[in-house]
C-alpha cells in the first residue's frame, strides 16, 4: 500500500466509493484476473508480458512459452533470443524477453526458483514494478492491493475518486476509499468496466450503471 496522497480527494469521493463498489458487484460479481496461469511463476511472466499489451494477446502466446519453459530454472537457462519467437506478437517483445530471462535468473539465484511472497522482492525483479507486484501477490498469495493500470487510473479520475495521474498516488487514493477486503475485487471490477463500458475514447455512458452518480456523464471525454 502506498503512503497517503498529498492532494485532497475530490469532493464526494467518499460517498461515491460505496456506490462504485456496489455497481461493480452487481455488474461483475465474478471479476477476476483474466491472465491465464497455473502457478505464481506463470502469473509473474504473464503480468510482465501484459505491459502495453492486451491480456488476450498474452494468453495466446503463453501456453507454448510455458510448455517450453515451465519454471524459473528452465527459463533461467535460456537466452533472450530463445524467448523472442514465443512472444514476437506482443509489444516490446525484445525488452520483455530480456527481462523474463533476467527475472528467472534472479528467482533462481535469490529465491530458490520460487516467486517470493514479498512485495519488495517482486518489485526488484527485472521487468517488474509496483503494478506487477500488486497483481502477482494479490492473485497468487491473497495480498490485498489495488493495482493501477490505464483502465483503473482512467476510471478513478472519471468517477472523481482521485485527481492524480501518478499510478502510485491513484493507488493510495483508492485504497483509502475502499474496504481492504474489497481491494482485489475492486481492481478487477474497474478493469472490466473500463474494457466493456467506460472506454478511453467514447465511453458508453448510456449503458452505464454508474451514470446516475458519475460526475463525467454528459461531458466530452478527451482522455486516452
Amino acid at each position: 500500500m502506498t503512503s497517503s496522497s498529498s492532494v485532497r480527494l475530490p469532493r464526494g469521493a467518499k460517498t461515491r466509493a460505496p456506490q462504485v463498489l456496489a455497481s461493480l458487484e452487481t455488474l461483475y460479481p465474478d471479476a477476476a484476473c483474466e491472465l491465464e496461469f497455473r502457478t505464481p511463476f506463470e502469473l509473474l511472466v504473464a503480468t510482465v508480458l501484459s505491459a502495453q499489451a492486451t491480456d488476450v494477446s498474452v494468453n495466446a502466446c503463453t501456453p507454448a512459452l510455458f510448455d517450453a519453459y515451465p519454471d524459473a530454472l528452465a527459463l533461467s537457462q535460456a537466452e533472450p533470443e530463445d524467448i523472442e519467437p514465443f512472444i514476437r506478437r506482443i509489444g516490446l517483445y525484445r525488452a520483455k524477453a530480456k527481462n523474463l530471462v533476467g527475472l528467472a535468473r534472479q528467482l533462481v539465484e535469490r529465491h530458490g526458483g520460487e516467486v517470493p511472497n514479498d512485495f519488495a522482492a517482486v518489485v526488484a525483479l527485472p521487468g517488474a514494478g509496483r503494478k506487477t507486484a500488486n497483481v502477482v501477490l494479490s492473485n497468487a498469495y491473497g495480498y490485498p492491493a489495488i493495482a493501477v493500470d490505464t483502465h483503473v487510473g482512467r476510471l478513478a479520475r472519471r468517477l472523481a475518486l482521485s485527481v492524480q495521474t501518478n499510478p502510485d498516488k491513484v493507488e493510495s487514493d483508492l485504497e483509502s476509499l475502499f474496504p481492504k477486503a474489497s481491494w482485489v475485487f475492486t481492481h478487477h471490477g474497474l478493469i472490466l468496466h473500463g474494457r466493456r463500458v467506460c472506454y478511453a475514447r467514447k465511453p458508453h455512458c448510456a449503458a452505464c450503471l454508474m451514470a446516475t452518480f458519475c460526475p463525467k456523464v454528459g461531458v466530452e471525454h478527451a482522455e486516452g
